[in-house]
């Protein structure tokens, strides 16, 4: 009886009575506290001391020493001086001292001599005021007759060399005003072959030719184009490409062209049957 009393005395107590200090001297109070560190909630273990640590390579701040050195070195580049630099007019002395410095390196010195080219063989060269109508009219200013007389197939009486096929076809819709009647024809290697090109100079008389030296020199080798009847040789010097180079700045160009000039043109300035321009 006192047992269903002690158990009914227990359930009808309000919450925290087990705690009191006379519940806690007894038996009880043990199994009380002993229930309670059972129940306690145990602190979780740290993640950061239990999970791997993962390396990261952090990107340095740049500092503004660092910031600087970057804008000098970025002014060093040649389209960046050639932007802000005004724009020079190409001379004969800047052809002569590229070829010296081209053939230099295996030529001997009274063979660098021989190519040096007379003053007579070159034209008026283009002062950046010129298109290339009025600057072709103004160096060539009988043309109209000159082609009228010219019959002879497998040659032309002009050539315009340039550093590119699109750079062609913008000279040739820009000479308009300059040819007229006049025959020409695209001597660059896009989407044309030799071969074509070749029959073609066989076919018909051509007046004027646009190109490349590259394909150029080819129909030369292959037989398609003499030089003998060429009286001017115009070079598209000036203009310069979106990376602001010249067709000479270019290395693959300029030693197509000085390749180029060793194929007869040397002999032709000299006996001054041939003229050289610089637009």
């Amino acid at each position: 009886m006192a047992d269903d009393l002690g158990d009914e005395w227990w359930e009808h107590q309000p919450a925290g009575a087990a705690s009191s200090p006379e519940a806690s001297d007894g038996e009880g109070g043990g199994d009380t506290e002993m229930m309670q560190q059972e129940t306690a909630p145990v602190p979780a273990l740290s993640k950061k001391t239990k999970q791997p640590k993962e390396c990261f390579l952090i990107k340095p701040k740049e500092t503004s020493e660092d910031a600087t050195k970057t804008r000098k070195r970025r002014k060093k580049k040649i389209t960046d001086v050639l932007a802000k630099s005004e724009p020079k007019p190409g001379t004969p002395e800047d052809l002569q001292k590229l070829m010296k410095d081209y053939f230099s390196s295996n030529r001997s010195v009274i063979e660098l001599e021989e190519l040096n080219l007379p003053d007579s063989c070159f034209l008026k060269a283009n002062d950046l005021t010129h298109s290339l109508s009025s600057y072709l009219k103004e160096i060539c200013p009988k043309w109209v007759k000159l082609r009228k007389n010219h019959s002879e197939k497998k040659s032309v009486l002009m050539l315009i060399i340039c550093g590119s096929a699109i750079r062609a076809l913008e000279l040739i819709r820009s000479m308009t005003a300059f040819r007229g009647d006049s025959k020409v024809m695209k001597l660059f290697a896009k989407h044309i072959k030799v071969q074509e090109q070749v029959k073609l100079l066989e076919k018909r008389v051509v007046h004027l030719g646009v190109g490349t030296p590259g394909r150029i020199k080819e129909l030369i080798k292959q037989g398609g184009l003499n030089l003998n009847p060429l009286k001017f040789l115009v070079f598209d010097w000036n203009w310069r490409d979106q990376k602001l180079r010249r067709m000479m700045d270019i290395p693959e160009i300029r030693k197509e062209v000085f390749e180029l000039l060793e194929m007869g043109v040397f002999s032709l300035c000299k006996s001054e049957s041939l003229k050289l321009g610089l637009f």
